[in-house]
């Protein structure tokens, strides 16, 4: 835990995937400088499943099966009003299922990777045949990383890997994935205008993230076709890996501190405004500035298409910041929208 909780801010709580705990999932974004002014306004709570800690021993077998049932809240040591869940692929799952049975908790949710979707059966016999043939580290790769990534950005996947065999407890590790393998479904519809108003899905401002080279991308998009249009933005990322936060720390820090803004925070926070050509005549418009969880931030949609250079020294487009400005917060977007960057 980081900062001091305030009645009048939610706390940022995260949540890893398989096989990382916090520091391998979210250190490199929030030791970037650009994340300072996030953590200054806001107290940042990291939560971690059971048995992923560094150094945790080892858990009596079939005692991580508890993805549908975890409460985030039983692992913070201090009561918590409500919070800003950040979530990678099962931490996403989880903070999703959670925002699902307690609404008012959750202010917002940030999810990177998240598949709402239960293991299909192609897919159980997939993770079978791997569990047999590859080590559990090499697995867990996989699952993280897309097949191009594996193959070409050696150093990351070595890095990662080492990770993995050597911080986390690998019984742990295996019960956890084997709890997210055997997942249900989330169970969320989309709304339909003059329908029902008990379609259960997720009430509260959601921020979807996916690399174009990340294995979930597909199941990223189906979860933005299956949520309620008015709170849901789709950042699709180009050049972009398995571990957005990782990859490219600057833009998914820059699309937070938006979309923290569009709640109604942090309305004078510092913006790099990243300039780019875009293939459209639209840019990224404004957040709703309101507070109120029905009135969400939502971006126009927008496609855009150059590159700078990052200081990783791969090549990444940038989506273009310029049309934001804080006089125009209070533009609202009725429409789910879907943004490149």
């Amino acid at each position: 835990m980081t900062g001091t909780p305030r009645a009048n801010r939610p706390v940022i709580l995260t949540f890893p995937d398989v096989g990382l705990n916090h520091k391998t999932c979210f250190e490199t974004m929030f030791e970037h400088m650009d994340m300072l002014e996030i953590i200054k306004n806001m107290p940042v709570c990291h939560v971690e499943a059971p048995g992923q800690n560094e150094g945790a021993k080892t858990l009596p077998t079939g005692s991580v099966h508890y993805l549908s049932q975890f409460c985030p809240f039983d692992s913070v040591p201090c009561r918590l009003r409500n919070v800003i869940g950040l979530g990678v692929g099962a931490g996403a799952y989880i903070l999703a299922k959670f925002a699902l049975n307690h609404p008012d908790l959750v202010d917002g949710l940030v999810l990177i990777n998240v598949n709402p979707n239960p293991e299909g059966i192609m897919d159980s016999v997939a993770n079978k045949i791997t569990e047999w043939t590859h080590t559990l580290p090499d697995t867990v790769i996989t699952h993280l990383f897309g097949k191009e990534e594996i193959e070409t950005n050696h150093d990351l996947i070595a890095t990662y890997r080492h990770y993995i065999a050597t911080t986390m407890n690998q019984s742990n590790v295996s019960q956890f994935l084997r709890s997210y393998n055997s997942r249900g479904a989330l169970e969320v519809e989309r709304p339909v205008p003059g329908g029902s108003i008990n379609v259960r899905t997720l009430k509260c401002a959601t921020l979807l993230v996916v690399g174009d080279n990340s294995p979930a991308v597909e199941a990223v998009v189906e979860c933005n076709s299956k949520l309620n249009p008015t709170k849901t933005t789709l950042l699709k990322m180009a050049d972009c890996g398995g571990l957005p936060q990782v990859d490219q720390p600057a833009k998914v820090i820059e699309a937070l501190k938006y979309f923290i803004q569009g709640m109604g925070y942090m309305s004078s926070a510092s913006m790099t405004r990243l300039r780019s050509r875009t293939t459209s005549s639209s840019s990224i418009t404004s957040f709703d500035g309101s507070r109120s969880r029905a009135h969400t931030n939502e971006l126009q949609r927008s496609r855009t298409h150059s590159r700078t250079e990052e200081k990783r020294g791969r090549s990444h487009t940038d989506v273009s910041m310029e049309s934001v400005s804080n006089s125009n917060m209070d533009h609202m977007i009725s429409k789910s929208t879907e943004v490149a960057c």
